[in-house]
């Protein structure tokens, strides 16, 4: 007699989460409530930056700032950690935005009202927000990571307006042994693997070059259609994006797009 399979939406499969922490462990839970078997294999380490003089001064001189703009939940925790020992309550006037609603979570838990889409999630999503339009000779603040996408930079001085970086952290493609990536890819057999950015994608294809699975047959999740096209063209064949980022979202998207034989199945 066959083991019955979990319940959930997910019952039955396998996901890997290949999303930095701690949001990874995060989804990790999510989907264990849906019934799969998750397991984390992180393509992005983030380090963080030390300050300079250069940047606590942006800092210090928050209020003369228009627009705040924080591009991740991880670079909005750390701009808030840099802003608390100067301004113990935030200036007013200010117009906070964050790329996402877990970003914005992160600003609202702080008390914060920031500017979001009503849908989307992208950086074209915000930059669509009508308080971004006319925003000649105003200041913005940008709060990143180094070396990521700079469509907002250059779309907000095209504008007019003078922006401001604040690289917080960098990313990074840890490290991983040979077993260690069998382990993941080839032992474990994931259905589905979660890859939310261009560089998580890039780090695993670079990474499945140097393994022999079938990596390029798995269902895939991406962010946006211009990411999925990038997966298509380095040879992914089932590749999927989600409604938005939310974690039930996600899990949502693989159950969807998941075969009962994908699920049937245990290994190749």
């Amino acid at each position: 007699m066959a083991t019955p399979l979990p319940e959930g939406p997910l019952a039955g499969c396998r996901v890997l989460v290949c999303r930095p922490r701690p949001e990874a462990q995060r989804l990790q839970q999510s989907l264990a409530r849906a019934g799969a078997t998750a397991r984390v294999m992180s393509l992005i380490e983030r380090r963080d930056l030390s300050e300079t003089a250069a940047q606590r001064g942006l800092v210090q001189n928050l209020d003369q700032f228009q627009h705040v703009i924080a591009v991740s939940p991880h670079a909005a925790r750390l701009l808030l950690a840099r802003i608390d020992p100067w301004w113990p309550q935030f200036p007013v006037g200010l117009n906070w935005y964050g790329v996402g609603s877990g970003t914005s979570a992160v600003l609202e838990a702080a008390g914060l009202s920031p500017l979001k889409p009503a849908r989307g999630f992208t950086s074209e999503d915000l930059l669509a927000l009508p308080a971004l339009q006319q925003v000649e000779q105003q200041r913005v603040l940008l709060a990143r990571g180094a070396h990521g996408r700079e469509l907002i930079r250059d779309t907000l001085n095209q504008r007019g307006a003078s922006v401001a970086e604040l690289p917080l952290y960098e990313r990074h493609c840890p490290a991983l042994s040979a077993s260690e990536l069998f382990g993941h890819l080839g032992g474990f057999s994931p259905h589905a693997i979660v890859a939310l950015s261009g560089e998580t994608l890039n780090n695993l294809i670079a990474l499945g070059e140097n393994s022999d699975h079938n990596l390029k047959k798995r269902l895939l999740v991406v962010p946006v259609e211009r990411i999925a096209q990038q997966a298509r063209a380095a040879g992914f064949q089932r590749v999927c994006t989600p409604e938005h980022l939310a974690d039930e979202a996600i899990a949502e998207c693989i159950a969807r797009h998941l075969t009962n034989t994908d699920r049937a199945q245990q290994s190749d």
